[in-house]
């Protein structure tokens, strides 16, 4: 007889606006231009979703030159340095930009404190692509890179900077993040912050719900990518929850049930960039060996929508706008 595993599902969980956008984004430039259509670095950070789009014909590069100037390009949901959609034009290419609006948000900041005379201070992890782009929205020496409470310990207003303002990376841990600007209001009290939480909703929402089931669970599964900077955050966030064990899993084929001993109740989330089959797939995975209760534990509802760009709006048939059949209705 199968032993009883209660599964804790957290909500929300899975696919965020962004990242809804930015596949759409690529699917409708597939429709519009026909296949290969060309995308600079995974459009989000996640297999299964980059395979189904090169199943339709999208085309992954690590950067622009790889593309040929005859094709589209899509920019990822991370965000690009200015010096790329410079490169697509100087090369005569058409180009979309799929950017999540919410980093896009954090790029206009940095960009007006810039212009405020202040140095900026990014909160952020090296060498991740929406880190990356943000430092690459203003010149050389314009940005630097805090990635600790330790590093903002350390941390010496620039030679000449007068003022001094913040900007966040948007998957990043809330409650690590607090401390670290904690730490840089301490040392620069009159140091600028955002107009409005950089973090994204998405992010905090899922973090949130991580915290409300890890505090039950006797394990927390995480599904999302190993190069997902919020799905490893709700890994993080799990464990200093109070749950004792979490683990990140592309898919249910990653599940090591060992880790299953002695466990009678499963927290299970997914990154932002992981989509819900995914989640059916390791509930599946858990029925196939154990007597399972399933129980939502819903901490926020989402209704956010972002709009395409005006570029790859599909004009309406007329049988989808009565009124294109009749101007005077």
């Amino acid at each position: 007889m199968a032993a009883n595993l209660t599964l804790l599902l957290a909500g929300p969980r899975g696919f965020c606006a962004g990242v809804d956008r930015a596949i759409l984004i690529v699917e409708r430039a597939l429709e519009k231009f026909g296949a290969p259509v060309y995308v600079r670095h995974e459009i989000v950070h996640n297999r299964f979703v980059v395979e189904a789009l090169e199943a339709k014909g999208a085309v992954f590069v690590d950067e622009l030159d790889a593309a040929p100037t005859d094709r589209p390009v899509v920019f990822s949901a991370h965000g690009v340095p200015k010096a790329v959609p410079a490169e697509a034009e100087r090369r005569n290419m058409i180009y979309v930009d799929a950017t999540c609006p919410l980093v896009s948000k954090v790029h206009r900041e940095a960009e007006r404190h810039h212009r405020d005379g202040c140095h900026v201070v990014l909160i952020g992890h090296e060498g991740h692509p929406e880190v990356v782009g943000t430092m690459g929205q203003l010149p050389p020496g314009a940005m630097s890179l805090v990635e600790t409470v330790e590093d903002a310990e350390r941390f010496d207003r620039p030679y000449g900077a007068v003022d001094l303002a913040f900007a966040t990376q948007t998957t990043l841990s809330v409650d690590d993040t607090a401390d670290i600007v904690a730490a840089l209001q301490k040392r620069f009290p009159d140091i600028k912050g955002p107009k409005k939480e950089d973090i994204c909703y998405a992010t905090t929402n899922r973090q949130a719900a991580a915290k409300e089931i890890a505090k039950d669970a006797d394990l927390v599964l995480v599904i999302g990518a190993p190069n997902s900077s919020n799905s490893k955050r709700l890994v993080d966030v799990a464990l200093k929850a109070g749950c004792p064990t979490a683990k990140l899993v592309q898919r249910a084929a990653e599940i090591d049930w060992t880790w299953f001993d002695g466990v009678r109740t499963v927290g299970v989330t997914a990154g932002a960039s992981a989509p819900e089959v995914l989640v059916d797939e390791v509930i599946a995975a858990c029925r196939a060996r154990y007597d399972v209760t399933v129980e939502e534990r819903v901490t926020a509802r989402e209704d956010v929508e972002f709009k395409l760009p005006r570029s790859l709006l599909m004009p309406e048939s007329p049988a989808q706008n009565p009124a294109a059949q009749n101007p005077a209705a």
